[in-house]
């Protein structure tokens, strides 16, 4: 053997002794080395490979800190949503949910799988012929951002999978699961973080969101990031993967870390015992927990139990009692939202509660303060609704020392002092004055944030202050501003004029779905924003209809049809309304154009693999054009799934169920009939 082969003989041996301790370490917790020993190896395989770079690869520890910045983080969209979960938080709401999904298969032929609910960042990685190739976080739950760099510097996290036995690797192999931070290594990087005289970290959920979104690779490096598998993610490979538990199995024959305490259960009584169990357990952990996850463990049910716009049928998430606190209620202030509804909002004596330090908290509405029966002065406790929101849930009377004031109704709005309402049947007290300036900032904000019309450089400061100078009174003097107008305000210069200018430009040619959301017409969210704009195709058609059509709509209910109509009816509504048109902003959606031969009508059609004519959602569009629908799961309502290049799991599932397979020369030569 040449002296060549030796060291490249020796640099194979240094990794895989290398990633075994890696392993045995971030991932069992059972480490069999001292770190003093851990160095030596890492530093003689860190020498050999700048001698030798020939032999660098990849995937060797030595290459997990890239030296490149990222300057942005780019988008990838999810192999299929990542979708969150629907929350209980009670024993018997775990038993609704096991009677509603026993609507679409019986209890009695389903497992159930528990896991403890971790307290991070949702993280996807993908693996392409078992090379770490793609992570990216859960983002809006369609599309995530780009923390491919970031993901490698965690050392629990291998770069290529490594089968134990023989165990194909897959020629895709998706995992999702969390990012988190154990509460040592958080309490450590708050310590440095304070001796630099930096802000530090509320909670180690901040803490592990914001060291993976560092724009330097080489920091996220220096933070003790962990990662968990949790989740089935996507799968092409020979193995057939029928269980939840066998997809979590099969990670650990690939060395990679796999959420702990996971259990199938037979039941829903073992489902809650295991629970509670751990309700009682969480503080035994080395990592935070906020509840536990249920999901029903056969992957072929998952399908027929199907999911809403937002969750999972098939899963849910069991919320342990939130971290309650006791303090002092100060003073209440009045909020006004972008409706005109009043929100009494507590000014808290600070108190740490749950990881978190709080000094506000929400009293929700007059009815509550008075369900409560709280008053300023009072020693009250405070708790983080769902480990989120801080709320007021009790008063201790027994404290009080009789210098308490009471809580009383505004009777004029706080910010532009117009008299207050109280509509018959609601519970809010609203400021009625469309132009307030609180409302206008709140309308504008919500107006230009990304999902909306997605005019950047319109925040809330720069919202703020078109307000305060009287540059906007309503949404439609948006599109009026000019540049000597802008240039009077405090900060702006040329080229941030002419930036918002453009940015306001651009957003006239959004289609009628994201003008519809912008609105702000209560109850009408994105989702039903595109249900609205598709079936009605101009605003105009839109603002004609009664409600008894709108409620003719499967995704509309009688209080959104009712508040669809109000809104439209209202004049200032109308006045906006005329003015965004005067300013030629689009107020059609783009039909999708069918043609004369509906060669589609009535199916469902699911592509799979890489086209090679063109990208899928071209071939997606063409199909609709075509009078059929497309989904991204096969199901046995699926009429047809064309293949591509390296299909995946579709492909295996739509021979199983007996669907029509064809391939894309054949869906070329269907499409040209038309």
């Amino acid at each position: 053997m040449s002296t060549l082969d030796k060291i490249k003989q020796r640099i194979e041996n240094l990794r895989k002794q290398i990633k075994y301790h890696d392993y045995l370490y971030y991932v069992l917790n059972q480490p069999e080395i001292s770190d003093y020993e851990y160095d030596k190896l890492y530093n003689e395989l860190k020498t050999l490979e700048s001698q030798y770079p020939q032999f660098i690869t990849p995937d060797s520890p030595t290459q997990r800190v890239s030296g490149e910045v990222v300057k942005e983080f780019k988008p990838v969209k999810h192999t299929s949503p990542m979708l969150s979960l629907d929350n209980t938080y009670s024993q018997q709401e775990i038993y609704d949910w096991a009677e509603r999904i026993s609507k679409y298969v019986a209890l009695k032929n389903l497992e159930f799988i528990v896991e403890p609910k971790l307290d991070g960042l949702s993280c996807t990685i993908h693996y392409v012929n078992g090379k770490l190739h793609t992570a990216a976080t859960r983002g809006d739950g369609e599309t995530g951002e780009d923390v491919t760099l970031n993901v490698k510097t965690i050392r629990s996290i291998p770069l290529s999978l490594e089968p134990k036995g023989s165990v194909e690797i897959p020629k895709f192999f998706e995992v999702r699961g969390e990012v988190i931070m154990y509460k040592k290594d958080f309490e450590e990087l708050n310590k440095q973080l304070q001796q630099k005289g930096v802000q530090t970290f509320a909670n180690p959920r901040n803490a592990a969101s914001g060291s993976l979104r560092q724009k330097d690779p080489k920091i996220t490096a220096e933070r003790r990031l962990r990662f968990f598998v949790h989740s089935y993610g996507k799968v092409e490979s020979k193995t057939e993967i029928t269980t939840d538990e066998e997809f979590l199995e099969l990670c650990k024959k690939f060395s990679l870390p796999v959420v702990q305490h996971y259990k199938v259960c037979k039941t829903i009584d073992e489902v809650v015992k295991y629970c509670l169990e751990w309700q009682q357990k969480r503080d035994s952990l080395d990592y935070d927990i906020d509840g536990m996850v249920i999901k029903v463990n056969q992957l072929k049910y998952r399908d027929k139990i199907g999911s809403t716009l937002k969750a999972p049928r098939w899963a849910i998430a069991y919320k342990f009692p939130a971290r309650q606190a006791t303090t002092v209620l100060k003073n209440v202030v009045m909020q006004v939202g972008r409706t005109g509804i009043i929100t009494p909002v507590a000014e808290l004596e600070p108190v740490e509660c749950g990881g978190v330090t709080i000094s506000r908290a929400t009293l929700h509405n007059f009815d509550e303060i008075k369900r409560l029966g709280i008053k300023i002065g009072d020693t009250v406790v405070v708790e983080r609704a769902g480990e989120v929101i801080p709320k007021i849930v009790k008063v201790i009377e027994t404290k009080r020392t009789g210098k308490e004031k009471d809580i009383e109704v505004p009777k004029k709005c706080p910010i532009c002092g117009s008299n207050i309402i109280k509509q018959e049947g609601e519970v809010a007290y609203r400021c009625p004055n469309s132009s307030c300036p609180a409302q206008v900032i709140n309308s504008i904000v919500h107006f230009a944030k990304r999902e909306a019309m997605d005019i950047e450089g319109l925040g809330e400061s720069v919202a703020e202050l078109l307000v305060q100078h009287n540059l906007v009174k309503k949404l439609s003097d948006i599109y009026y501003l000019t540049k000597e107008q802008l240039l009077t305000l405090p900060l702006f210069k040329e080229k941030k004029a002419t930036n918002l200018l453009n940015s306001i430009e651009k957003s006239k040619q959004k289609p009628l779905s994201k003008l519809l959301y912008a609105l702000g017409i209560p109850h009408v969210g994105e989702k039903s924003a595109e249900v609205l704009a598709e079936r009605y195709e101009t605003l105009d058609n839109l603002m004609a209809a009664t409600e008894q059509e709108l409620q003719s709509i499967p995704e509309v209910g009688p209080v959104m049809a009712k508040a669809i109509k109000e809104f439209f009816s209202n004049k200032f509504t109308l006045q906006v309304i005329s003015e965004l048109k005067k300013a030629k902003l689009n107020t059609t959606q783009p039909k999708i154009e069918k043609k004369e031969t509906q060669i589609f009508a009535n199916m469902t059609v699911v592509f799979t693999g890489e086209l090679d004519s063109m990208t899928r959602t071209q071939a997606e569009e063409l199909v609709k054009t075509l009078g059929g629908k497309t989904s991204s799961s096969v199901s046995k309502s699926t009429s047809l799934v064309v293949v591509g290049k390296n299909p995946g799991s579709k492909y295996e599932k739509a021979k199983q169920l007996g669907v029509k397979i064809i391939y894309e020369e054949e869906f070329l030569k269907l499409i040209k009939k038309k």
